[in-house]
């Protein structure tokens, strides 16, 4: 399995598949509540079964290239994770999207695995559109769009309707032009 280092401090990138799901599962245990503020995954992944046929579904994304999912590994652990959602190679767009549990929140993580996996995105895949759905009261996640350079797009108005309350949804993206410029300004 092939590895993407994150930086400096031992953070790495890893591909996440089926067999991982007794490890995936107890990441989502440890981070459920913080997880589940904006992400509905902790009521998704709530036994073994569910872990499994989660991973499973990215497998099957993967091998029809149509989405990825990847750990993110601070110390060996899996503390988060990055995904392609959706890529659509024909039209050149995807959606990533992203969470981590809260040892692992405020060290830079997410922005750098974002970054590589949009990197990847763009230039291995030609993805031309890489768009980041976010809860508008997720202030975290809308920072790492401005980091990375997405451009917000508008604001889809009680949009997501999550453990009984409706969320306003905001919709960044970066196109791959805008991504080459930015990566060469940073």
């Amino acid at each position: 399995m092939f590895a993407i280092t994150l930086g400096t401090d031992g953070a790495e990138l890893r591909p996440l598949e089926p067999w991982q799901a007794d490890e995936f599962l107890a990441h989502i245990d440890r981070g459920r509540e913080f997880i589940g503020r904006y992400n509905g995954l902790p009521d998704v992944i709530t036994d073994l079964a569910s872990s499994r046929a989660y991973l499973q579904s990215y497998a099957e994304k993967t091998a029809s290239d149509t989405g990825r999912i990847y750990g993110i590994r601070a110390d060996g652990e899996l503390v988060g994770a990055i995904l392609l959602r959706t890529m659509d190679i024909e039209q050149g767009v995807a959606e990533a999207g992203c969470w981590l549990e809260p040892s692992a929140a405020g060290k830079g993580l997410v922005t750098r695995a974002v970054r590589a996996v949009v990197d990847w995105a763009v230039e291995a895949r030609g993805i031309h559109r890489i768009e980041w759905w976010v809860a508008s009261a997720n202030a975290p996640s809308i920072a790492v769009a401005r980091r990375l350079g997405m451009t917000k797009e508008g604001v889809l108005r009680e949009n997501y309707l999550y453990r009984g309350e409706r969320h306003d949804m905001e919709i960044w993206s970066v196109l791959a032009p805008e991504w080459r410029a930015h990566k060469a300004s940073s």
